[in-house]
């Protein structure tokens, strides 16, 4: 049981003043979204729980499911399906052919190989079915509630579709595994000769955030595509899912995930450009509360001191412009009917952080 002990406070943050930012930004996608990547919280949205077709930005979760159920040195051998079903993209597996795991990663998520993601699929759940719906049940425990995975690689089907807020919530887990940061952020690769080819294989990352100086129109200005914060994530394209791509990107102390889909040609990097400056510019990981921060002197039935102090058990950061600094409100809830003996450190309450009517964050009260 808890008693809610009516304390709200408005917690005074007066870093600056108020800027007026822009409502709506000029984004040619389809869906898009623009997310803190420590937080989840949500920056800057467009039709961000619209359905659409995720196209190779799928396999993103093909790459957390091999990681997360197999081994880096594991040796994957090529059957006759992977071949035989491989359209689109690839690196022109052959049966019988022996490469590791890694190779198919990088495979995977640089050139987009389509043949790689059904090797790598195989492999980890022993047919392809079972790895979709290993797929689909990842997604859902990740929150990705407006996900259906079909296949692993992204090749079009009227089923198979997804939402900018749930690439993005696939999007931060996927780099918060330190491989799929590396992979993601390599520029070339290359794969030796194999049992079956004689050849060294040759292969550029698709994502031209990483590396292009081709110029894309910005409010005006013409930039370059490479963004140099940026590092990762993964791009995606079919005839009906149009350009898509999720991206990451770390500028200081702040870390973002941008997501658009359905975006004609280079449009797809202007508008990832746009998410990002935004979030660069507009937000900042703001302290709202530091650990051991004192909250209140809570009282303690039966004690000789019939009160003790109370302090936060962590600190608590959260993306915030300075227009909503001075907004945020600080809820106490003290657990009810306390008795003495009270140990340092037991948990005897919990504080919540409060913008817009919505809980951002939270802490233990600790004695």
């Amino acid at each position: 049981m808890k008693r809610i002990i009516l304390i709200v406070l408005m917690i005074s943050l007066f870093f600056g003043t108020s800027n007026t930012y822009a409502d709506t930004l000029q984004l040619n996608g389809d869906g898009a979204v623009l997310i803190d990547f420590d937080t989840g919280q949500i920056l800057y949205g467009k039709n961000e729980n619209k359905m659409l077709y995720p196209a190779s930005t799928t396999k993103m979760m093909t790459a957390i499911l091999a990681l997360e159920n197999g081994d880096l040195s594991d040796l994957v051998t090529v059957d006759q399906e992977v071949v035989s079903l491989t359209k689109g993209s690839h690196i022109a597996l052959e049966p019988g052919e022996v490469l590791t795991l890694e190779q198919l990663l990088y495979a995977l998520m640089l050139p987009s190989a389509n043949d790689a993601a059904l090797a790598i699929a195989k492999h980890t759940s022993g047919s392809i079915e079972e790895f979709v719906k290993l797929m689909n049940s990842k997604a859902k425990e990740l929150g990705a509630m407006n996900t259906n995975y079909v296949n692993p690689n992204g090749l079009h089907d009227d089923r198979h579709v997804s939402t900018a807020y749930d690439l993005a919530l696939i999007a931060r887990y996927a780099m918060s595994n330190e491989t799929i940061q590396k992979i993601v952020n390599t520029i070339t690769y290359e794969i030796p000769p194999t049992n079956k080819k004689s050849e060294t294989r040759y292969f550029k990352v698709t994502n031209k955030l990483l590396f292009s100086s081709e110029k894309i129109d910005i409010d005006g200005r013409l930039v370059d595509i490479r963004y140099t914060q940026a590092s990762g994530v993964k791009t995606g394209y079919t005839s009906q899912a149009m350009n898509c791509l999720a991206s990451f990107a770390q500028d200081k102390n702040q870390k973002l995930v941008a997501v658009v889909l359905k975006a004609e040609g280079n449009s797809v990097y202007s508008d990832t450009h746009k998410l990002l400056n935004y979030g660069f510019d507009n937000f900042d990981s703001r302290l709202i509360a530091h650990s051991n921060e004192f909250i209140d002197n809570i009282s303690i039935n039966n004690a000789e001191i019939p009160f003790v102090g109370g302090v936060l058990d962590r600190t608590i950061t959260f993306p915030l412009n300075d227009s909503s600094l001075n907004k945020i409100e600080r809820r106490i809830n003290v657990y009810e009917n306390l008795e003495a003996p009270i140990d340092k450190g037991q948990i005897i309450g919990e504080v919540e952080f409060i913008l817009d009517e919505k809980i951002i964050a939270g802490g233990n009260i600790i004695a």
